[in-house]
């Protein structure tokens, strides 16, 4: 009664591969393995370590399958014995800000919490993850966010079942040189219970790169497994937090399902890895795996679990120059068919043993289908002895013997040959890697940022700035979001004309240097944290014709959206203020109108305001656990603070009028030309939906005419609906029940 029992897995990368006709299934196949353990074995939660979707605009496909297993797994009316004691708006965001199987209207027996990972991360308008859009239906519980990559705080969701309390800690993935800065610059803070400190089990989950190797390309293998990480691309295990007792660690594709202690901070830390293969590395051979954890107490212990219906994957690295059967033949002309023949002998071998490899992991059930085409990799280093030479045949032609036979039909086979340097040298004189080297590297092996700084380096940009440049590319092709280098260039170049425009005289001689300075300029705000490349924007209306089912979706094309000019708007607003209105109606009326119009946005705080009240009233029942950040200082504040009541006054703040500008008289060629104006307010007002709970502020310049009203309007001076009930109601009427 007093264990909590935790299904742990990571890396799922439901989508990875979809459209391959062989492999498309795999990974919703695996994910939902998973899911139907955490139902067969009774499990209190499942803990997901980020990357359950391998894009982060995951297709309808990918989407229907995940919330499919999550529905016929996690939904039922076994009631969820853990209990939680923090303030839950404090852990999840948006409008449900509440644990699912606190909500009434859903039974749900298996909660699940996860975080994002660098996959399906949030992004594009809105910013939002696909996790959101399973927290918004009710089948997940998405935590550990991090709004701001440079100050971060980590909040745990605290949960008790009987005598055992567990901390629940949370940091979705961040740009890994990024999380570097912000943790050397102790601008990471880790908060703890208030109260018996000693008595939680604390247990978090992170998604970053955990090794740092030679940064050098010396072996394709050490480089795969490195992830090519820079000098920063990762995070030390020593700067998370020593009262910490298991990490999960998600991101890395190896599976070390067995935790590993830490002696100089005292945690172990588990590596489920992924359960899809999602490229041809040696990590990914090892057997896909994920674990029940169970706690009790501050104690643990974890029941490694074999998945069932992985893809068997066998790799085999061999060297010619080594294999006594064949090594005679660098000497021996036309001997290309004799070689080809013992490397089929070889991979036949390798189909084998991956057929026995996935009988066996079928324990001991009468398993009568036939095995899945396996996943097949032979590296084969042909470097020949002095004097001699290996004629290897294509290996795509060589690969398409086995189409019958394997899933991997074009890469069965990679020949790669020894050479003293990795590197060679191109016609411009740049060092680059070899071509084997380069044929190993993709986008889920490599970090791509890595290969835009190398590039770069041997290059000179004048008017871009050089490291937010390689930003852009990570987020356009690691985050998928598709206007991030055109956001990128235009917000670039807008900034170079902002700067020279500002220059009274330029002498055409030094506009160059002028260039040039400005970009240094921008290079060295962006290292220090400065400056960021936006992420908002607008999206331009669809052409006429466009059909997003024949054409793709328009606001993902190139070119669909245009950044939004915050600091044109402030500078038109200000204009706009300082022009004498004409009287009645005009440009003065409108820009009036404008000013007044940020009053709506405190009309949720009525909301908000009704909730915390409920929790107050309802504090002797259900009260949350005070929070102490890391530091353990006396004087520092709790992390859940209540705020205080609210008056009447507080209540009647939000629709102030804005004081009307003085009345001028002004040219009747103004007037004239913003006649028209009145009816564009006219048409907002007809078709925006404010809140209800407040009336919309009026301009003194507005004409009469402006805010009259038809019959089948609805008046924004009355309370037509009520607020939607707060978080905090739905918690007490649960008690009450």
């Amino acid at each position: 009664a007093d264990t909590i029992r935790i299904l742990v897995a990571t890396d799922s990368h439901v989508g990875y591969n979809e459209r391959d006709h062989i492999r498309g299934d795999d990974s919703w196949q695996s994910f939902h393995e998973v899911m139907c353990l955490a139902k067969e074995r009774d499990v209190d939660m499942v803990l997901l370590g980020g990357d359950l979707f391998h894009e982060n605009v995951p297709s309808r496909k990918s989407m229907y399958h995940v919330m499919r297993s999550l529905r016929m797994n996690c939904l039922g009316e076994k009631p969820c014995e853990l209990e939680i004691l923090s303030d839950m708006s404090e852990n999840f965001q948006g409008s449900f800000n509440h644990v699912n199987y606190e909500d009434p209207d859903i039974n749900i027996s298996i909660p699940v919490f996860s975080i994002h990972g660098n996959h399906d991360d949030p992004s594009g308008e809105g910013h939002f993850a696909a996790l959101d859009l399973l927290q918004i239906s009710g089948l997940v519980n998405y935590f550990g966010r991090t709004p701001e990559s440079d100050n971060i705080q980590i909040k745990p969701v605290l949960l008790q079942k009987g005598n055992t309390k567990l901390a629940l800690y949370g940091m979705s993935n961040v740009r890994d040189e990024r999380l570097f800065r912000t943790f050397r610059d102790g601008k990471v803070k880790f908060f703890q219970p208030g109260t018996q400190k000693q008595d939680w089990f604390n247990l978090m989950t992170v998604h970053q790169n955990q090794y740092v190797l030679n940064d050098s390309i010396t072996s394709v293998t050490t480089d795969i497994l490195s992830h090519a990480y820079t000098e920063t691309g990762y995070l030390p295990e020593n700067f998370l937090p020593a009262f910490l007792d298991l990490v999960v660690w998600g991101h890395e594709h190896e599976c070390i399902i067995d935790p590993k202690l830490n002696p100089e901070m005292n945690f172990h830390i588990m590596q489920p890895g992924s359960s899809v293969a999602t490229s041809l590395a040696p990590g990914e051979a090892e057997p896909k795996q994920v674990a029940v954890v169970s706690v009790t107490g501050r104690d643990f212990k974890v029941e490694p679990i074999r998945l069932k219906t992985i893809r068997p994957f066998v790799m085999r690295e061999i060297v010619l120059s080594e294999e006594k059967e064949i090594k005679h033949l660098a000497r021996k002309e036309n001997h290309r068919a004799e070689l080809t023949r013992h490397l089929e002998a070889l991979v036949d071998e390798l189909i084998e043993e991956a057929k026995a490899q996935w009988r066996s992991a079928q324990e001991d059930e009468d398993v009568d289908e036939e095995p899945p085409k396996p996943l097949i990799r032979l590296r084969v280093e042909y470097t020949a002895p002095g004097g001699g030479s290996f004629e290897c045949e294509n290996p795509q032609r060589f690969s398409n013997r086995f189409v019958e036979k394997v899933a991997n039909v074009n890469d069965v086979v990679q020949f790669h040959r020894k050479k003293a340097s990795a590197t060679r040298r191109a016609a411009n004189g740049v060092d680059m890697p070899e071509e084997s080297v380069l044929a190993e590297l993709t986008v889920d092996t490599v970090r791509i940022d890595k290969l835009v700084r190398e590039y770069l380096e041997a290059q000179s940009l004048t008017i871009l700035p050089q490291n937010s440049f390689g930003d852009a590319v990570t987020q356009f092709v690691d985050g998928k979001d598709p206007h991030a280098m055109d956001m990128f260039v235009q917000e670039s170049l807008k900034s170079q004309v902002k700067h020279l425009m500002g220059v009274d005289q330029i002498d055409e001689d030094e506009l160059m240097g002028m260039v040039d300075q400005h970009r240094t300029n921008l290079e060295a705000k962006f290292a220090a944290g400065e400056l960021k490349n936006k992420r908002s924007g607008r999206v331009k209306p669809a052409p006429d014709g466009w059909n997003s089912d024949f054409d793709g979706p328009w606001d993902q094309q190139p070119g669909a959206m245009v950044i939004t000019d915050n600091e044109a708007a402030e500078e038109d607003d200000d204009q706009e203020s300082v022009v004498p209105p004409t009287k009645g109606r005009g440009r003065g009326a409108a820009a009036t109108k404008k000013a007044a119009a940020p009053a709506k946005k405190a009309a949720p705080a009525k909301g908000g305001r009704g909730k915390k009240k409920v929790v107050e009233e309802d504090s002797e029942d259900d009260e949350d656990v005070p929070m102490l950040d890391d530091d353990f200082e006396e004087e520092q504040s709790p992390l859940f603070t209540q705020p205080s009541p609210p008056t009447r006054a507080t209540k009647k703040a939000a629709p102030r009028k804005a004081s009307p500008p003085k009345r001028t008289p002004a040219p009747r060629a103004n007037a004239r030309a913003t006649k028209k104006a009145p009816a564009k307010s006219q048409a907002r007002l007809d078709f925006s939906q404010p809140t209800f709970s407040q009336p919309k502020p009026q301009s003194n310049g507005t004409s009469k005419k402006v805010h009259e009203l038809s019959d089948d309007q609805i008046s924004d001076e009355e309370d037509a609906f009520e607020p939607a009930p707060s978080t905090g109601t739905l918690r007490s009427t649960r008690g009450k029940r």
